[in-house]
């Protein structure tokens, strides 16, 4: 019988859980697979076959005393307040989870900690691999600790200073993007949202895992490029002196967002991992805006980005006419085939099947390697 997988998937915005579910689709009928999260809800679309556990929701919970608050946090982890049951209640049932399903391999969607945690329960684990300055002992240990370390992103993408050995024991499923709605052409798209069909359109995006764009660079935008028509969607940031302009249309959240970017002419936008492959996937001119996330994920992103000559990028949004007009132009340049090669339309299903085949190699074949004396190989 096959052995279980199971995911613990970070409830911060729902890129974790739309990989997750990706993911899971391409899994054989016949291996059980369990999530365990604080973010349930992200998971109401998931196939029934795939058990969801709920784990406590411990943000904005407080330490209980100020001595306890003032104790340091050790540099092998990143976040471990003291004190708090529901951590503890968090920490029991992962490990009551892979205990009584008898997991073969746990897919940690991220946490450093929970990964390790993962390890010392004795159970294989894998790491999701993202973007950022991880050369810390906390992130180091933790992927040294795992038995495989999982990318979803094109190996061209990667860090050059992503030590080797980690490098090897990564695999990389190229550009996952778990959009799946129809790329249609710019005059089908045009056509369908009912925008006009021959004015250059600049689409500013972003996702739900940060504070939003913030509208007043785009207020300087909108009249640097006045014959261009901005397209603002998901959320934005307003200080409230901003002034609106009949060429900056804020649309918010939008069900067809495949349709916009690829009605679009030039795309500027976060670099979220599914953000980046859905631009990718509709090869649009992209202009990469860098939103602030813990350990510089999407800066680092964005450099890997305009290193590949995928896209331009600049230090902080423009606040000059010049600023916008050259960052356009040098959009403009660029070859949209450098940003569409790195998108894999199978990328979720070979992260299904290198997850499987790693799960059935370690409990059905042979050794890797060279066992401690302490223990007996069966």
């Amino acid at each position: 019988m096959k052995k279980p997988i199971a995911f613990f998937a970070h409830h911060q915005g729902r890129g974790h859980a739309n990989r997750i579910m990706a993911i899971a689709e391409h899994f054989s009928q016949d291996r059980q697979v369990s999530v365990l999260t604080a973010g349930p809800d992200y998971f109401e679309s998931v196939s029934s076959s795939v058990e969801v556990v709920a784990l406590p929701n411990m943000i904005g919970e407080t330490v209980p005393t100020a001595r306890l608050f003032d104790e340091p946090t050790p540099s092998v982890m990143h976040c471990v307040p003291l004190g708090l049951p529901s951590m503890r209640k968090t920490m029991r049932t992962i490990v009551e989870h892979l205990d009584d399903r008898d997991i073969g391999l746990f897919v940690v969607d991220v946490s450093s900690e929970i990964g390790m945690l993962g390890r010392i329960c004795s159970t294989p684990t894998v790491q999701m691999r993202l973007h950022g300055d991880r050369n810390d002992v906390g992130h180091i240990g933790s992927y040294e600790a795992m038995v495989g370390i999982l990318a979803p992103f094109d190996e061209r993408m990667e860090q050059q200073d992503y030590p080797r050995h980690l490098r090897d024991k990564t695999f990389y499923t190229g550009g996952l993007c778990t959009t799946r709605d129809q790329v249609l052409s710019r005059a089908e798209a045009r056509q369908r949202l009912g925008l006009p069909s021959d004015q250059k359109i600049v689409l500013v995006m972003t996702g739900g895992g940060g504070s939003g764009t913030p509208y007043a660079p785009l207020t300087i935008a909108a009249r640097a490029v006045p014959d261009a028509l901005w397209l603002v969607a998901g959320p934005v940031l307003r200080e409230g002196h901003e002034t609106d302009f009949p060429n900056l249309k804020e649309l918010g959240w939008v069900d067809n967002v495949t349709d916009h970017i690829a009605a679009a002419d030039i795309v500027v936008a976060s670099a979220g991992d599914n953000t980046v492959h859905e631009i990718a996937r509709a090869a649009r001119k992209f202009v990469v805006m860098p939103e602030w996330r813990y350990f510089s994920e999407q800066h680092r992103k964005a450099s890997e980005l305009v290193r590949l000559g995928a896209a331009v990028s600049a230090p902080y949004w423009p606040g000059d006419y010049e600023g916008w007009r050259g960052l356009l132009q040098r959009a403009e340049e660029l070859d949209t085939e450098a940003l569409a090669t790195l998108h894999e339309p199978a990328a979720a299903a070979r992260a299904a099947n290198w997850l499987e085949e790693l799960c059935d190699q370690l409990w059905m074949g042979g050794a890797r390697r060279i066992a401690s004396p302490l223990l007996k190989v069966v």
